[in-house]
This record gives structure tokens, C-alpha cells and sequence, in this order.
């Protein structure tokens, strides 16, 4: 079994998080394989969404309010996914580790 192997497995069973300081920034195959999930202040979840409708929606429910943001990456650019991907890292990092992560 190679680590590989492994990985592929596990991801069968589950989906990736993206952790800073041991809090999830991001989501990648939720809730399916066509999407992911930035975690965004609500201000920021407004400004995604305003400027890219069809990229960016709030998650359902209180998730969503709170600044869940889904991703549907078959249409996210790469300059406004690293935008909301770099923006959900600073949300959640400790402040001693807080720069820009590009």
C-alpha cells in the first residue's frame, strides 16, 4: 500500500479539510465533487456572492449565515477562488501566523 493507495481510500469515505492553527478554512468535495466550502465572514460571503453569483452561493441553513460559503469550481476563476481560499485562511488562522499565505 503506498501512501497514494491510502489517501484515495480515505478520500472514498469521506472529503478533505484545510486546516490552519487546527480550524477548518476550507471544504474541497462538499457536498459533492463539483463544489467546496470557504469559511467567510458574512461580509465577505456578501461581497463573493455579489461579484460572482454563479461561483459562489451561502451554504443552506445557519452554516450559511454565519459565512459558509459553497464554491461550484467548474466555474471559479483562479484569481477569486485564491481571493476567497486567502480570505477564509486569515479568517480563522491564530493572529501569530496571520499574513498573506500566496
Amino acid at each position: 500500500m503506498t501512501a497514494e493507495q491510502f489517501r484515495r481510500l480515505a478520500l472514498d469515505l469521506s472529503h478533505p479539510d484545510f486546516r490552519v492553527g487546527g480550524k477548518v478554512f476550507a471544504t474541497l468535495g462538499w457536498p459533492d465533487g463539483t463544489c467546496a466550502m470557504v469559511k467567510l465572514t458574512a461580509d465577505q460571503q456578501r461581497a463573493f456572492v455579489h461579484a460572482e453569483p454563479q461561483t459562489f452561493q451561502p451554504v443552506k441553513g445557519g452554516w450559511g449565515r454565519r459565512g459558509s460559503t459553497q464554491v461550484r469550481l467548474a466555474r471559479a476563476s483562479t484569481p477569486a477562488l485564491r481571493e476567497a481560499l486567502a480570505s477564509a485562511w486569515r479568517n480563522v488562522a491564530p493572529k501569530r501566523l496571520r499574513h498573506d499565505p500566496a
